[in-house]
């Protein structure tokens, strides 16, 4: 597949633009170059941009007035011969010049394959892969900064210790293994392993520990809001927002389905949910919109209980905070404005005063802006291979701690080294980058 070369449009197709780019790469790019461009040069050097015109090799009539970036192997995005014409960017004119660059004897590029083959070819490892797609893709600051961390290979970095340890175990045991008769080979103990088992797993847990702030930064929080009726859900819902999303009435039960948004805070987005109200009813629609409220409750990551600061808990109240007491929750006393004496966590929905809320939320996520300073994974692919790792070191503590014999433990070794592997794709399996590529966009 690495032997034909392939075409597509890296800019945008959706609408004209000033500029569109089409990228070839491969063995016979500047193959296919000479036959639709002419240009006063003799020949291509790399990193060079030469003026001239894509003609049509048909009748030598002139298609468009260009730019061509040349990038030779191995100095290049793929590591392959490639070039990137810039041309202008009307819809037409690009998928003209495409066209005839698969007519010269291209293939159209899938998605993500120019990065797959930089991957192929050793430009980059798969964490750093996978956050050229993250990049293009961030849509805020945070998470286009833990974009460019990884694209700069620090989880490589991160992971090349743990990834030794793994191995000199596994070294040395092999060696005790395979040569015990050698005086000069120290005999390896359980007691010389156990301590550096022990610290590796420490350190995972390390990794482990930032790799989820990663995700809540990357993913955003699924949150729920939920109370009685006519507490203020949907007020709340509608003051973070900053828009009426919600109907907003003294008529109990308004809120019948779940009303969904999302807003960017200082340390996280929220992914809020405003819930029918919880109460006991016997129409047959709100129960519906009740038990739809239960199934997000049960899924949420942070639940912000609304109460009516104007009046004392009832048993209604009670019922629901004894339901979330085992939830990462938020308790918020609504309607601080119809009481003289200030509420525990007390908010004005109605009015817009809700500083307090977001001040509480933004304390309780901020330890995860670590994941922005240090090497972390930032996907669950990564993850659930650390995990899996670490799963296997568990496995070998354990057997260390039963006296199993060393050579046993080895394959538990084994496996944590290729997880690790795994991650940054020194050890992978086709259907697993096709999965991953197949996310990218076709000019990517």
């Amino acid at each position: 597949m690495l032997n034909d070369t392939i075409a597509a449009v890296s800019t945008s197709m959706i609408a004209s633009g000033a500029i569109s780019i089409i990228r070839l790469s491969g063995e016979k790019t500047f193959d296919i170059l000479d036959k639709l461009f002419v240009s006063k040069a003799k020949e291509y050097e790399g990193y060079h941009i030469y003026y001239g015109f894509i003609t049509d090799p048909e009748d030598g009539s002139k298609v468009d007035e260009v730019l061509v970036n040349v990038f030779k192997a191995p100095h290049s995005y793929t590591g392959e011969d490639m070039v990137e014409i810039n041309c202008h960017g009307g819809l037409f004119i690009t998928r003209r010049i495409l066209g005839l660059c698969l007519e010269a004897g291209a293939r159209q590029a899938i998605n993500g394959e120019f990065t797959k083959r930089a991957f192929l070819n050793g430009k980059m490892d798969l964490t750093q892969a996978e956050a050229v797609n993250d990049l293009i893709r961030a849509d805020n600051k945070d998470n286009a900064k833990l974009a460019v961390n990884s694209l700069s290979g620090n989880v490589k970095k991160m992971l090349d210790p743990l990834m030794d340890e793994v191995m000199q175990i596994i070294a040395n045991i092999e060696v005790n293994i395979d040569y015990p008769e050698y005086d000069d080979v120290g005999i390896i103990t359980t007691e010389e392993i156990r301590p550096l088992v022990d610290d590796w797993l420490q350190r995972c847990s390390h990794v482990l520990s930032v790799a989820e702030s990663s995700m809540i930064i990357k993913e955003g929080v699924k949150t729920v809001i939920v109370g009685k009726p006519n507490v203020g859900k949907s007020s709340l819902l509608n003051a973070l927002l900053s828009e009426n999303k919600a109907i907003v009435t003294d008529i109990a039960g308004t809120t019948r389905d779940l009303v969904e948004g999302d807003v960017r805070l200082k340390n996280v987005t929220l992914h809020l949910i405003d819930t029918a109200g919880i109460h006991d009813t016997a129409n047959k629609i709100e129960k519906i919109g009740i038990e739809k409220s239960r199934q997000a409750l049960s899924e949420a990551q942070l639940v912000i209980v609304v109460l009516d600061g104007s009046s004392e808990p009832d048993e209604e109240d009670k019922q629901l905070l004894k339901d979330t007491e085992n939830t990462n929750r938020i308790i918020v006393y609504n309607k601080q404005d119809l009481v003289s004496d200030e509420l525990p966590l007390g908010i004005s929905a109605s009015e817009g005063n809700i500083d307090n809320l977001i001040d509480k939320i933004n304390e309780m996520f901020e330890k995860d802006q670590v994941a922005l300073v240090q090497p972390t994974l930032t996907n669950e692919r990564q993850i659930s291979l650390m995990k899996e790792a670490r799963n296997s070191m568990l496995v070998v503590k354990k057997s260390l701690d039963d006296g199993i014999p060393l050579d046993l433990v080895n394959e538990d070794l084994q496996n944590a080294y290729r997880c690790l592997k795994e991650i940054i794709g020194e050890y992978h399996r086709e259907d697993l980058l096709d999965g991953i590529f197949s996310r990218f966009c076709v000019g990517k």
